[in-house]
């Protein structure tokens, strides 16, 4: 089974709007580890964040040891945060072949994870899978549209790419 770990960047744009259930769209655990869930703490997404790390769904304590010392190098990092952990668990769970999936809207963690074998997804993909899961694709619209507003800065040109991404998941 996946692992599947999300990264501050999503729950922060998520969680900013109330919506950080459509993750549970995952057939699978999901993973909100501390370091990175400290690393979020503009409200009302810490609150939000607080709130669905309750969930039956949703663990903290991830089922490896992350590669801390391998992942900050990776990564030039001096110091363990969110983004070495989650690269660290990437690390840890192909090293025991493992499947693991990282969800950020960081380039830099999802070309790492990414290139170490990792499956990787973002705030879209996150609203794609809820629209596969049955979320109806005029609300998944609105949601594209309320992320973009409340932070998860879009182009015009991502903004069509997601709605006809919507569009295509909601007719399949």
């Amino acid at each position: 089974m996946t692992q599947l770990y999300v990264d501050a960047t999503v729950l922060i744009s998520l969680g900013q709007i109330g919506e950080l259930r459509h993750l549970t769209a995952f057939e699978t655990p999901i993973i909100v580890l501390p370091t990175v869930q400290s690393e979020v703490t503009t409200q009302p997404a810490a609150a939000n964040l607080e709130r669905f790390c309750d969930h039956g769904r949703v663990t903290t304590t991830p089922p490896v040891t992350p590669a801390d010392d391998q992942s900050m190098g990776i990564l030039g990092e001096s110091a363990v945060n969110g983004d070495v952990r989650l690269i660290g668990a990437v690390l840890a769970h192909t090293a025991a072949d493992e499947s693991v999936a990282i969800v950020s809207d960081d380039r830099c963690v999802r070309t790492v994870a990414d290139g170490l074998g990792g499956q990787v997804t973002g705030t879209i993909g996150v609203c794609l899978r809820a629209v596969e899961a049955g979320y109806p694709q005029a609300e998944a619209r609105d949601l594209i549209r309320q992320l973009d507003a409340n932070g998860l800065h879009m182009t015009a040109q991502l903004r069509s790419k997601a709605i006809d991404l919507i569009d295509e998941a909601g007719t399949q």
